[in-house]
């Protein structure tokens, strides 16, 4: 078969084999895979972004069809991914405004410089880059690391003479070292020398302590209805431009607060619970801790709605989010870009006041919220204008919890969680909201009904056996009878769902009364004696218990016991033909209007059960079975002994006198 395999840096990676559709407002990168028809499958990723990385493999669709299990092929498919480092042993630091020469011939040169975290924007530059060979400066530089499913490494490539070989990134990522990497583009004995001078913009951010947001809060001195501000130290200083108390600000950080709640649960609170104060000046940042490295494997979910009467129908709420760095180029763009991440675009207006944004399987790092107000027809109104957002943020296992068809499920692998929605009664997707195939109401009613319904057929044999004084069969037929409609009342993925014991329970009840219904239907037609008879029945009993304890949906924990009942009635029969020197049963009626149907309803049956369910038919198919099954038994019943009244075992519930005959036993003493 053919296996996909994935790979995605910092998250497990978000995979659609079936080509479901995700949630409204999700935001997907399309994933990064390989298909393997061989054995053997490599990737080469060079200069990759240290981290977690991460592989998923999966085979294709599997078929619908519901096979028996020991009767269908197995096939393992054994999934080793092996990964084999190769580490740049030299690497140079290079320092900010402190030129670096650097002499490139045959292999390439790495460079590491360290970045401080809200850096507004990091310009590399090589000067005096001469060659002994070739004109111009050959020189290629690769800036960043490698990453999956999308690669935002910048090169710049330095041929022409007369160009400055300069290249700017905007909201490098902070906190961190950067990856640089020289190669020459001349031949392979061509000696290239330059100097590497790296220079960085920084970013200075207000960060608002307790005093500004109580200052700053709705119920002190900023109106929240309006948005306006009054004269008080905190919201002078949200309401001034960049520069404040003779210093320059780029950005306003808010505070926040992160509250783990449960297992991949996390809630994101502004400290105060305060709601984010918006203008036009300085975009307001908010930092969301999502660099614990469990993180990942649950949805990022996002919820903005801003301030009814403080949008105009002019002004307009950029937001941005981004992993590593903030995005603060709302002035020149809105394409939220920062220098290795493409972020996630939102907006609020008087038009839409709300909006939201769901990110599955966010990478491990810090994530920023940045939001600016921007005005695209007349700047000078946001010079005074504010707006209040209010904000929701958190990460939850499954968007909505998987919703009223599905059921949120947390999986380990090795030490790692994540979170996955199994959907049911046909919905699909990743929350379980694409409902394409999903059955309605009806459907789901009318799937019950056949499923319970269709075990009404039992009576017919329950019947057949107190008519015939058939006690224990009648017994056992209607406890088949009753697990069976109550298992399939509860087995029901949507609305039509009855469960009077757990499910586990009535699964095993349902399971153990079909096998012990073969077993006593066969061994009743073989005729034993009555000890005989019921000793079988125990046993039988005993031993299906046991075998479905082991294994409930093997074959031939069914089949085994059926078989040596079948063998004992072949026996038995070929014994009474010896015996009697006529063919057993004797009576052609016998055969035609009772063996001959009875035996074709349980080989239908067999092969309905046997090669005939698939996913999409199991309800009517799985009636049929009921019905089959049922019907046969009442048909195989052998008759009853000739000494046996119709419905003997009724009469004997009468009260009336009867006259015991004493058996006397003569003693005799031994001397």
């Amino acid at each position: 078969m053919e296996i996909t395999v994935y790979f995605r840096y910092g998250a497990p990676p978000v995979i659609n084999p079936l080509g479901t559709s995700f949630p409204a407002n999700t935001s997907v990168q399309s994933p990064f895979f390989i298909k393997m028809l061989q054995s053997n499958a490599s990737i080469n990723i060079s200069h990759p972004a240290p981290g977690d990385w991460f592989v998923a493999a999966h085979l294709p669709p599997s078929s619908q069809k519901i096979e028996v299990k020991g009767f269908a092929p197995t096939c393992a498919y054994i999934f080793q991914p092996d990964m084999l480092i190769v580490r740049a042993v030299e690497v140079f630091i290079l320092e900010p405004n402190v030129p670096l020469p650097q002499t490139l011939l045959s292999h390439p040169s790495y460079l590491k410089i360290f970045i401080p975290e809200y850096t507004r924007e990091l310009r590399l530059e090589l000067q005096g880059c001469v060659s002994n060979g070739s004109l111009g400066c050959p020189v290629r530089l690769t800036v960043g690391s490698a990453t999956l499913p999308r690669n935002f490494q910048k090169v710049l490539t330095c041929i022409s003479p007369t160009w400055a070989c300069h290249l700017f990134l905007p909201s490098p990522p902070g906190d961190r070292w950067l990856q640089v990497t020289a190669k020459s583009l001349a031949g392979p004995h061509v000696l290239v020398a330059f100097r590497a001078v790296a220079a960085l913009t920084a970013c200075r951010p207000w960060n608002l302590n307790s005093q500004h947001l109580l200052q700053s809060s709705p119920n002190q001195s900023c109106n929240a209805s309006t948005g306006l501000l009054t004269p008080s130290p905190g919201c002078h200083g949200l309401g001034r431009s960049s520069r404040v108390d003779g210093g320059h600000f780029c950005l306003v950080s808010y505070p926040v607060i992160r509250e783990d709640t449960d297992v991949v649960s996390v809630r994101f609170w502004p400290a105060d619970r305060v709601p984010v104060l918006v203008r036009s000046a300085t975009p307001s940042v908010m930092r969301l801790y999502l660099s614990t490295g469990m993180d990942s494997g649950g949805s990022l979910t996002i919820s903005l709605q801003a301030n009814k009467t403080a949008i105009t129908n002019n002004t307009l709420v950029a937001v941005c989010v981004n992993a590593a760095s903030p995005f603060l180029g709302f002035n020149t763009s809105l394409n939220c870009t920062t220098a290795f991440f493409q972020g996630h675009p939102l907006s609020l207006s008087a038009t839409s006041r709300k909006a939201d944004l769901i990110i599955p399987y966010p990478e491990t790092d810090n994530w920023y919220l940045s939001l600016q107000l921007v005005c695209p027809e007349s700047p000078e109104e946001c010079e005074q204008a504010s707006v209040l957002v209010e904000t929701t943020l958190s990460l939850v296992p499954c968007l909505n919890d998987c919703g009223p068809y599905g059921q949120c499920l947390l999986l380990r692998r090795l030490s790692y969680l994540y979170a996955g929605c199994s959907c049911k009664a046909g919905w699909r997707g990743w929350s379980c909201t694409d409902n394409s195939t999903a059955q309605t109401v009806a459907q789901q009613r009318v799937a019950t009904l056949l499923l319970t319904l269709s075990n009404l057929m039992f009576l017919a044999p329950i019947a057949v056996s107190v008519h015939r004084s058939l006690l224990v069969e009648a017994s056992v037929y209607a406890y088949t009878m009753f697990f069976s409609t109550f298992y399939h009342a509860c087995d029901q993925p949507g609305e039509a769902v009855l469960c009077i014991l757990g499910y586990d329970t009535l699964q095993y009840c349902d399971f153990l009364g079909s096998g012990v219904s073969i077993w006593v239907t066969i061994l009743c037609m073989a005729r034993l004696k009555a000890a005989q008879k019921h000793v079988l029945f125990l046993l039988g009993t005993l031993i299906f218990a046991m075998s479905l304890q082991l294994d409930r949906r093997g074959a031939w924990n069914m089949m085994g016991p059926c078989l040596f009942a079948f063998v004992v009635m072949v026996t038995m029969w070929v014994y009474r033909c010896r015996y009697r020197r006529h063919c057993y049963p004797t009576s052609w009626q016998r055969w035609v209007f009772y063996l001959l149907p009875g035996i074709s309803m349980a080989a239908v049956a067999i092969a309905i059960y046997t090669s005939m369910m698939t996913s999409d038919n199991y309800y009517y198919t799985h009636s049929i079975w009921h019905m089959l099954l049922a019907g046969s038994a009442a048909f195989l019943l052998p008759p009853r002994e000739q000494h046996t009244k119709p419905w003997a075992c009724s009469q004997k519930l009468i009260c009336h006198y009867q006259i015991c005959k004493n058996h006397r036993e003569d003693l005799y003493t031994v001397t």
